[in-house]
């Protein structure tokens, strides 16, 4: 990667072309692993950060392989860990510090609503790059226990 790791635009382009297309899931993705690394002290995901973190993503879409690309995280091995609950969410741990946050895509309750209008405008991915994170996202610090068998192998 660049010098900037989280480069938003250049973590986008290789999302997308890991998942091969650019949908909101991949956009949303994008975002939610930058947040979620910079917010646990991670800035080099693939590099010298690459053995501290451990990814729980709630859901089996999109968002998944974008964070998957970002993070450097993978199932198989075992730093990444898929658990379907329908949800637009990811947790993100660092294991050095202990720090951990919850990521997840706010609704519509309590947030401005994106409009039918706007999405025909910008299809799919344009108005989730352009909306600032606190309207998009929740983010909340957040307390995981770890048991052996969830340790990275």
């Amino acid at each position: 990667m660049s010098k900037d790791n989280l480069d938003f635009k250049k973590c986008l382009e290789d999302a997308k072309a890991f998942h091969g297309d650019l949908c909101a899931g991949i956009t949303l993705g994008t975002r939610m692993a930058i947040l979620g690394l910079k917010a646990i002290g991670i800035n080099d995901p693939k590099g010298e950060d690459r053995k501290y973190i451990i990814v729980f993503v709630e859901t089996d879409r999109c968002v998944t392989d974008a964070i998957l690309t970002i993070t450097g995280c993978h199932p198989g091995k075992r730093n990444m860990k898929i658990l379907d609950y329908g949800k637009m969410a990811a947790t993100f741990i660092n294991l050095k510090t202990g720090k951990a946050v919850r990521v997840n895509v706010k609704n519509k309750d309590g947030n401005r609503e994106v409009t039918r209008e706007e999405i025909e405008k910008n299809p799919h991915t344009d108005i989730y790059t352009m909306m600032p994170a606190e309207d998009l996202f929740n983010i909340i610090e957040v307390s995981v226990e770890l048991k052996p068998q969830d340790m990275p192998g």
